[in-house]
């Protein structure tokens, strides 16, 4: 039997406990006043195994939006629509070692986003989205999502008018660079993408079956894409500490400021957390924590 399959809710509690400890010690991200509504207390899990076997845990029918964690589903349509040459023409994949929105690594790289996991890079690939507008680019590809991994996302247009009237003067500052460098076509198309992609929203549940999409095969996606994508998410899925994590955890992993969390085991399954209080870096405290426990206690790591 497979790590994940031998999982049983009595452990799960334990670690989830323990990781609600943890979270206590993350801030809810407050930029964003609909974001700042979050209970630090929240804590939810959705683990989706090969078989079918899924286990869900906690507060399992809070909503809240993918945030930075849609980067890895935006790069995968990319590749599946354009292929990988043509993707990382676009933007690299080299780790970073600023936060999410450095203005000063984008100048450093003289306008070629480091990666598509950080905000110059997600902006870039905001700006290639099949579609004539942001709502039509933004429509499609939750459409493609839903169909391909049966869940039942959506844009939270509360949300999204939350972060309109708050636009992150960095990611202007980043997509102003772009333009000048020759990487982005439309300013205005490509941010109010990038603020609507973000905005998708789900449950711990829908996040865990797009994770499913990713861990295990299926005939709808390219192997290879789906290899990419999680060496992508290993390198750089939670910024700064992506290194880290990778020795500790050893699984690729994608978090956003909403809370979300998606840790990929592949061939196994996927483990998708909500949990709103965030570290320093940007990364869900709690999530993380029980991700951690589980593939320890497991032996997850893909470098096993």
């Amino acid at each position: 039997m497979k790590g994940l399959e031998k999982l049983t809710t009595t452990k799960l509690s334990a670690w989830i406990q323990q990781a609600k400890t943890q979270a206590e010690r993350g801030q809810v991200a407050d930029r964003i006043p609909q974001l700042a509504k979050a209970n630090l207390g929240w804590f939810a899990v959705h683990i989706c195994c090969e078989s079918g076997k899924t286990i869900s845990f906690g507060d399992t029918a809070c909503v809240f939006p993918l945030m930075s964690v849609i980067k890895t589903f935006s790069l995968l349509y990319l590749l599946e629509h354009f292929g990988a040459e043509t993707v990382f023409g676009w933007v690299g994949v080299e780790a970073s070692d600023a936060p999410f929105n450095s203005l000063e690594q984008l100048i450093a790289d003289r306008g070629h986003p480091r990666n598509p996991m950080i905000n110059s890079g997600a902006i870039t690939l905001s700006d290639k989205l099949p579609g004539k507008d942001a709502n039509q680019r933004t429509s499609l590809f939750c459409q493609w999502l839903n169909q391909l991994a049966g869940c039942q996302l959506y844009l939270d247009e509360v949300m999204l008018a939350s972060v309109r009237l708050n636009r992150s003067t960095a990611n202007e500052a980043i997509a102003n660079y772009l333009a000048q460098t020759g990487h982005l076509e439309n300013i205005e198309t490509a941010l109010d993408t990038y603020e609507q992609i973000c905005c998708i929203s789900g449950r711990v549940e829908d996040l865990g079956l797009l994770g499913k999409l990713l861990a295990c095969e299926n005939g709808c996606l390219s192997s290879q894409n789906r290899q990419i994508v999680n060496a992508v998410m290993s390198i750089c899925g939670l910024y700064q500490a992506s290194a880290k994590f990778a020795v500790r955890v050893g699984l690729p992993m994608k978090s956003g400021i909403g809370g979300g969390l998606v840790a990929i085991v592949p061939s196994e399954g996927a483990i998708a957390c909500y949990s709103p209080g965030l570290d320093r870096v940007g990364n869900p405290v709690g999530a993380i924590a029980f991700v951690e426990a589980l593939a320890q206690e497991l032996q997850l790591s893909v470098f096993g």
